[in-house]
């Protein structure tokens, strides 16, 4: 089998790189071709057009930014007429409409259609320890089964197109809302002048206790948000796709508003290219601001 794999940003980019330490035939596309040089050097075939590597591939893995990109690369005319009989699996976050609509078009065009959003970041892209929630039809889970195990060792069948993609807004919420909720109890116990390892013990030893919180510790404390496994700015992007997918179900939403406000925070202090942990310095500094 070869693969098209269309999208080698900040995620994309280690996923491709399993998938050639996996010795899988790859030919990469990035709407940004510089990004697309540690692929060539290690042997991935390179694309300068959706369509060349769509039509050379028989499975595409999408591993864009958002449903306007996946149209833009995907379902233009050009490429949209090379999908027939191939295999198109999509790994990015999207709402359960975009995603459905996706699939009804490469299935007019003659391909194949599944979805299989992700849980993790960077270090666990790297080590092929991603959660791989699957969308689609069981029998597609099952024949795509042994490349997904590339990105994780346990993809989970999750059930027809859409549900993946709602599940995989549910735990993005999470990770927003708990580093949130975090960073305010860190900066709250900060200020109070009480000792962060005693804190830390305490939270280890109880129910509340997530190992998100240890691996966003140091960042908080050394205030170093560079080098990000999450963007500030794409976290708010997921969180503004389940704020419009929950709203719909008719959900109260004060809680993420106001955990969304917060990231706004964190970007509008120069932060969107930094590490979602970043909240952490827009809730502390906005204490000490107002006086607290």
């Amino acid at each position: 089998m070869k693969v098209a794999f269309l999208g080698t940003g900040l995620m994309g980019l280690p996923m491709a790189q399993r998938l050639l330490a996996a010795n899988v035939e790859l030919i990469a596309y990035n709407r940004t071709p510089e990004k697309l040089a540690p692929l060539q050097a290690a042997g991935a075939e390179i694309a300068t057009k959706p369509r060349q590597a769509i039509r050379s591939a028989d499975c595409i893995v999408l591993m864009l930014s958002n449903a306007a990109a996946i149209y833009h690369v995907l379902l233009t005319d050009t490429s949209w007429h090379t999908l027939s009989g191939r295999s198109v699996i999509q790994m990015g976050t999207l709402t359960p409409p975009e995603s459905q609509e996706i699939r009804d078009a490469v299935v007019a065009a003659g391909g194949e259609y599944i979805e299989a959003p992700v849980l993790g970041s960077i270090p666990e892209a790297e080590t092929g320890k991603l959660i791989v929630m699957v969308g689609g039809e069981q029998e597609q889970y099952q024949r795509h089964l042994k490349l997904l195990q590339i990105f994780g060792t346990d993809p989970v069948y999750i059930g027809p197109v859409g549900s993946a993609s709602s599940l995989t807004l549910a735990l993005n919420q999470l990770i927003a809302s708990l580093t949130t909720s975090f960073a305010l109890s860190l900066a709250f116990v900060q200020m109070q002048g009480i000792d962060i390892d005693l804190f830390m013990r305490i939270l280890r030893d109880s129910k509340l206790y997530a190992p998100t919180f240890d691996q966003n510790l140091k960042r908080m404390l050394d205030g170093n948000y560079t080098k990000a496994n999450l963007p500030t700015k794409q976290l708010i992007k997921e969180i503004d796709l389940f704020i419009t997918e929950a709203k719909s179900l008719g959900l109260n939403l004060s809680s993420i508003e106001g955990v969304r406000q917060i990231l706004q925070s964190a970007m509008s202090m120069s932060y969107p290219e930094d590490d979602y942990s970043s909240v952490f310095p827009a809730i502390r500094e906005w204490g000490e601001a107002s006086g607290e």
